[in-house]
């Protein structure tokens, strides 16, 4: 539900509607307007005083109007938040009007090969690093990232070259250390709905990513952001990375490009696209960054490594740095087309 005020009311009049709110054992969320505040009701409102909270809302001294929110996600729709958010990362602005992009490595396997790649894409033109310290991987022999000696490369490289930061954490007792490493926890499509972890997340305020799981609808993908929202924090940024193909011949995953839109009509929250993991082959990735900037994605996150074939994770879709340059030149001119920076 949401309480739209009148516009100019005095302050008490919108603490005695938070104050009403709450008496019904329910949480509320105050939104600025351009000219006006919003006050809206985070908590399920039990049917049997959904009419008796609705009508008093409407009797309140300076409230305008109320509505409903249809959606089952409610801190993530539009409906209840109708400006975008923009998440704020050491002063890089995700889904402002710049087209940040993420990139880096997948894994990060040694200290020289971070500062390598940190060093091409930040003279590229990105905003964020990434590299895995915590390596979700289908088989168990493969590699699965240095872990917690990771983290603090990622750091140390982060420090040294200025760059935010932003890599995976997979258990919810991992998230404070990753947290003092990381500028920004990505939630990977595997973890979309490890529910207790988002929950962890939650309770900070620390930007997250959080993939869409390769299997999940829309609406799934945006009530798993609502966990995050519902325990407090705002700063959540989602990702589309494709979902499962109906032919693995070509490509990893079927990039769902349609969903940006989608996203935005739907949710306030900003969205980025992961080509690299969507398409799973370097010699795409070009293709897909254009069409996601044109779509009206607020950034990409991209693999970029010194030496793909030496890869331990993901070489195939990695990009050498020269490439990443030519990429974010070509990204430039579409960011442009469709106005943004």
């Amino acid at each position: 539900m949401i309480i739209a005020m009148k516009a100019g009311v005095p302050a008490e009049d919108i603490a005695n509607v938070v104050a009403k709110i709450e008496s019904f054992g329910l949480s509320t969320v105050q939104m600025p307007g351009d000219d006006r505040i919003v006050v809206g009701i985070a908590s399920s409102i039990p049917a049997d005083v959904r009419e008796s909270v609705t009508e008093l809302m409407i009797s309140l001294p300076g409230v305008d109007n109320v509505a409903q929110v249809s959606r089952s996600y409610k801190l993530a729709s539009r409906e209840f938040h109708a400006q975008n958010t923009v998440v704020n990362v050491k002063g890089v602005q995700v889904g402002g009007p710049e087209v940040v992009v993420m990139a880096g490595p997948c894994a990060i396997e040694s200290r020289d090969q971070l500062f390598l790649a940190a060093e091409a894409v930040k003279a590229a033109g990105a905003r964020v690093l990434r590299g895995g310290a915590f390596k979700p991987r289908t088989s168990p022999y493969a590699f699965q990232g240095l872990g917690i000696d990771g983290l603090k490369l990622l750091k140390e490289v982060g420090d040294a070259t200025g760059m935010a930061t932003i890599t995976e954490v997979m258990d919810q007792h991992d998230v404070r250390a990753v947290m003092e490493h990381s500028d920004i926890l990505q939630v990977g499509a595997r973890n979309m709905q490890n529910f207790p972890l988002l929950v962890a997340i939650g309770k900070t305020r620390h930007p997250v990513l959080l993939k869409r799981g390769p299997s999940a609808g829309i609406d799934e993908w945006l009530l798993s952001a609502e966990y995050i929202l519902n325990e407090g924090n705002p700063n959540v940024i989602l990702c589309e990375r494709g979902v499962h193909p109906l032919d693995r011949t070509y490509v990893r995953n079927t990039l769902d490009l349609s969903a940006v839109p989608v996203v935005k009509e739907l949710s306030h929250l900003p969205i980025v696209v992961d080509p690299s993991h969507a398409t799973g082959h370097s010699r795409y990735i070009s293709a897909m960054s254009r069409a996601a900037v044109a779509s009206g994605a607020d950034g990409l996150i991209i693999e970029v490594h010194a030496n793909p074939k030496a890869a331990l994770c993901d070489g195939l879709q990695s990009l050498r740095p020269e490439s990443f340059a030519k990429i974010m030149a070509e990204v430039k001119s579409i960011a442009s087309a469709v106005g943004r920076k």
